[in-house]
């Protein structure tokens, strides 16, 4: 069973920046595509991210388009989401999900981590 682990979450300032990661557990990792979700309590997660595992296309809400960049290192089996000009707002937890479908319905994917606290204060 593949378990995915978030880090790089903590407390920063208003535009400041941060780079989180996300590493599954199994060797035979190798899913279609990896995605980063949000969610603040009471509300639904929201997409943020998507990457295809065995290529480079990625995936952005347009809130994120610019500030936001997502990688993978395939031998490492990790992703990276690294954020920039961070606001208030997206204070949130932010997870990862792996699944066989590009998509921005958290729905669709199978396997989650537990999530990393991001805090941005103003």
């Amino acid at each position: 069973q593949v378990q995915l682990v978030e880090s790089g979450g903590g407390l920063v300032q208003t535009g400041g920046s941060l780079r989180l990661s996300c590493v599954a557990s199994a060797r035979s990792f190798s899913p279609y595509a990896v995605a980063w979700f949000r969610q603040v309590p009471g509300k639904e997660r929201e997409f943020v991210s998507a990457i295809k595992w065995n290529a480079d296309d990625t995936y952005y809400a347009d809130s994120v388009k610019g500030r936001f960049t997502m990688s993978r290192d395939n031998p490492k089996n990790t992703v990276y989401l690294q954020m920039t000009r961070l606001k208030p707002e997206e204070t949130a937890v932010y997870c990862c999900a792996s699944g066989t479908v590009v998509t921005r319905n958290p729905h669709a994917y199978e396997v989650w981590g537990q999530g990393t606290q991001v805090t941005v204060s103003s």
